[in-house]
């Protein structure tokens, strides 16, 4: 006997996510899994509950050693301690959703002259999702770009192709003439391009 409920609820929507789950093991390294795992930590919804000190520590320690040296990993920790109450009680801050927001009300308020580390370690995290995505597509595009029969291109033009390859949809509203206008305007050319 299987009624509709336990169709939906295990059959197909537990299906489902084990599938979504299994698709993105397959895609993420376990260094990125755990990357992304740690910045759940700097969670701020619901009064703090996901927000872990000690995650956060872990999460400065391993992917950003270069930026927080010797001292500045033991200040970190007892920054964010006194981080976590004057968050709880100062009012600009209670209800944003996303760490963008966080960030730009930290520099409003003059909180990240107070928490100098935590703002560094904010800023890292949210130019880490911006460095990952393009990174992957310049590596996938470069695949398809750079084939045998333009294996000796240099890589100054390589870097401009990419970026029009990659940026397809923002260089197909540009006009010729704009370029040409553009271009008359870095240097006087020999060549009449109009």
């Amino acid at each position: 006997m299987v009624t509709k409920e336990y169709h939906y609820k295990v059959e197909i929507f537990t299906a489902a996510i084990d599938q979504q789950l299994q698709e993105l093991n397959n895609r993420l390294s376990e260094q990125t899994t755990e990357l992304l795992i740690l910045n759940t930590s700097l969670n701020f919804r619901d009064d703090y509950k996901c927000f872990n000190i000690e995650k956060i520590c872990k999460l400065s320690e391993f992917f950003y050693p270069g930026d927080f040296l010797g001292d500045e990993k033991v200040h970190l920790k007892c920054e964010l301690q006194h981080y976590v109450l004057d968050l709880l009680v100062h009012p600009d801050l209670k209800n944003l959703s996303i760490l963008s927001d966080l960030c730009h009300v930290l520099v409003i308020t003059r909180k990240t002259d107070m928490y100098p580390l935590v703002d560094r370690l904010l800023r890292l995290v949210l130019t880490l999702a911006a460095s990952t995505v393009t990174f992957e597509r310049a590596f996938s595009v470069m695949k398809i770009v750079k084939t045998c029969l333009r294996n000796r291109m240099e890589d100054e033009f390589l870097r401009y192709y990419l970026l029009l390859y990659i940026e397809k949809k923002i260089a197909e509203t540009i006009s010729i003439d704009d370029i040409i206008d553009s271009l008359y305007l870095i240097k006087e050319r020999r060549a009449h391009l109009k």
